[in-house]
């Protein structure tokens, strides 16, 4: 099986980021990985993703810039 990675970058968004993550979400298949770009860890997603079936691996990169790993379970 091939997994396919998708990249999405919330850093520079104007507007709250909620809305387009949850987007994604829904687009993950389940072969497919999202990888959050965000500049700070984003905590409260971590509930949500464990309700809506997904896990998740938090990496901090550098004092702004965070990558969360989503899957599905």
């Amino acid at each position: 099986m091939t997994e396919t990675e998708t990249v999405l970058d919330v850093r520079d968004r104007d507007d709250p980021p909620f809305p387009v993550i949850s987007d994604a979400l829904d687009d993950l298949g389940p072969n497919e990985t999202l990888l959050l770009v965000n500049s700070f860890e984003p905590e409260p997603l971590y509930d949500v993703l464990a309700d809506r079936g997904f896990d998740h691996e938090t990496e901090r990169v550098d004092d702004d810039e965070w990558r969360v790993t989503i899957e599905r379970e």
